[in-house]
C-alpha cells in the first residue's frame, strides 16, 4: 500500500519573525518582571493592536515598571505622565507661547506627542483633564488654535490605576474608557512568584531596574507588525460570533450597559493579535474568548441590584461566553 500524501500547512503570512521578535520582548521583560503572564500577553497584543491599555491594580504589583520596561524594548520615544488633582489640559496637550522675536504665538508640544505614553494614576486627575484625551486618543491627533496636530506613529498610551484607593480620585468617563482597548486587572502574585521577586532583588546590584532591557524592535519593525495584523484571516462564521457576543451584552439582563461597535472592532483586532503572537494567520473562537474579557469588562455597567448581590463584569462575561454555541 502506497503512503498517502500528506500536505504540509503552510501560513498565508509569514509571522516567524514576529513570534521570534515578540519571544525577545517577553525574555527582556522577565529579565525583571516574575509571572504576570496574561498582562505581558495582552500588553503585546496591545502593541502589535495599536489600542491603548488600561492596567488596574492595587500597589506594588509592578504595573508602571512593566509599563516602562515594555516601551524600552521598542526603540521609540517614551513620555511619562503623572496624573494628579491640580494638572491641566495645557499640561498634557501643550500651550501657545508668545515669542518675542517673532512677535506671533507658537505651539509648544506637551508631554503627549511621543510615541509611548504612560500615565500613572490616570484616575486622580478630574473631569476637565480626562476629556483632553479623547480626541488624542480615538483619532491620534489634537486641535489647538485652529490647528490639527497629528500623532506620530506608532502611539501607544498605557495608563495605570489603583481600584481601592478612592480619596482624592475621579471615576473615568465611559467615553474615555471605551477607547482603551485593553483593561487589565493584575492580581498579587503566587507564593512561589513572590519568593522569586525577593531573591531577584537580593542578588541586584542595581536601582534602576530597567538597565538591563534592551531594545528589540525599531518603530519601522513595529508599524510593519502592525500592518500584518490587519491581514490576518477572519472566517465569516467568527465574524458573526463577535458580533454575537457584543449584542448579547446590550440585551443581557444582568447588564445596566452593554457594549458598543467599538467593542466588537476591538474584539475583532484583538482576536488577530492573540492569533499572531501564537504564529498564527487565522483567527480561532479561542483568540476571541482569550479576548473577551480584557476588552469588554471596563464597557459593560452590572445592574446596580446584581452589583449589590457580588456578581461582576468578569462573572457575566463567562455566562454570555459559555451560552453562545461556538463557531466549528
Amino acid at each position: 500500500m502506497e503512503d498517502q500524501f500528506q500536505p504540509e500547512f503552510q501560513s498565508r503570512l509569514d509571522l516567524s519573525q514576529l513570534r521570534e521578535n515578540i519571544e525577545k520582548i517577553k525574555a527582556e521583560i522577565k529579565k525583571v518582571i516574575v509571572g504576570q503572564e496574561e498582562m505581558l500577553d495582552h500588553l503585546l497584543v496591545a502593541l502589535l493592536s495599536n489600542g491603548h491599555v488600561l492596567i488596574e491594580g492595587v500597589p506594588g504589583v509592578a504595573k508602571t515598571i512593566t509599563a516602562k520596561i515594555l516601551a524600552k524594548t521598542v526603540d521609540v520615544d517614551f513620555s511619562r505622565i503623572q496624573f494628579t488633582p491640580d494638572l491641566m489640559p495645557s499640561d498634557i496637550l501643550g500651550t501657545s507661547v508668545f515669542n518675542m522675536k517673532t512677535t506671533d504665538f507658537e505651539f509648544k508640544k506637551g508631554p503627549i506627542f511621543s510615541n509611548f505614553i504612560l500615565i500613572d494614576e490616570i484616575n486622580r486627575s478630574p473631569a476637565k483633564t480626562q476629556a483632553a484625551l479623547f480626541e488624542v486618543m480615538e483619532e491620534r491627533q489634537i486641535s489647538m488654535d485652529n490647528e490639527v496636530y497629528e500623532m506620530e506613529e506608532p502611539f501607544l498610551v498605557v495608563a495605570t490605576q489603583n481600584p481601592i484607593e478612592q480619596e482624592g480620585t475621579y471615576r473615568l468617563p465611559e467615553a474615555q474608557l471605551d477607547r482603551f482597548l485593553f483593561k487589565i486587572n493584575v492580581d498579587y502574585p503566587t507564593p512561589e512568584e513572590e519568593i522569586e521577586i525577593i531573591k531577584k532583588q537580593h542578588i541586584s546590584r542595581t536601582d534602576d531596574k530597567t538597565d538591563v532591557i534592551k531594545p528589540v524592535l525599531t518603530a519601522n519593525d513595529l508599524k510593519h507588525y502592525q500592518g500584518l495584523i490587519k491581514d490576518i484571516v477572519v472566517e465569516d462564521n467568527l465574524l458573526q460570533y463577535i458580533a454575537h457576543i457584543v449584542v448579547n451584552t446590550r440585551e443581557n439582563q444582568f447588564l445596566y450597559l452593554g457594549a458598543s461597535p467599538r467593542a466588537s472592532l476591538a474584539l475583532l483586532i484583538a482576536s488577530k493579535g492573540f492569533a499572531a503572537i501564537s504564529g498564527r494567520d487565522f483567527v480561532t473562537p479561542e483568540d476571541i474568548k482569550t479576548a473577551a474579557t480584557a476588552v469588554l469588562r471596563h464597557r459593560i455597567m452590572v445592574s446596580p441590584e446584581r452589583e449589590m448581590e457580588g456578581l461582576t463584569a468578569e462573572e457575566i462575561i463567562k455566562q454570555i461566553l459559555e451560552s453562545i454555541e461556538i463557531p466549528r
